[in-house]
């Protein structure tokens, strides 16, 4: 299992940008695994990418539930890659890249 595990195999190199995401509810990974995990990954990196941790509040293993929820969160994970992608929006959403 330690093979495979995240927390144990952070090591000191560059990554490249991270969105880890948790749910304050989930049963199966407790809210504390993906921030011990984000704060070892930004103690050893080596690089300047961006890495966030966004823990949803109301959300268990499969995510948020309600209506509308998983497509905010989709959103989301695309707000993120463009970010990294270098795309650069405007208040209306317009692309100015």
């Amino acid at each position: 299992m330690k093979s495979y595990a995240p927390y144990e195999n952070v090591t000191a190199q560059e990554y490249p940008a991270i969105l880890i995401t948790t749910g304050l509810n989930d049963p199966r990974v407790s809210y504390w695994e993906p921030a011990k995990w984000t704060a070892k990954l930004r103690a050893l990196k080596k690089d300047a990418h961006l890495l966030l941790l966004k823990t949803d509040m109301g959300a268990g293993h499969f995510g948020a539930s309600g209506r509308y929820e998983h497509m905010k969160e989709t959103a989301f994970n695309y707000a993120f890659l463009l970010r990294v992608l270098g795309v650069e929006f405007d208040v209306e959403g317009t692309s100015l890249s």
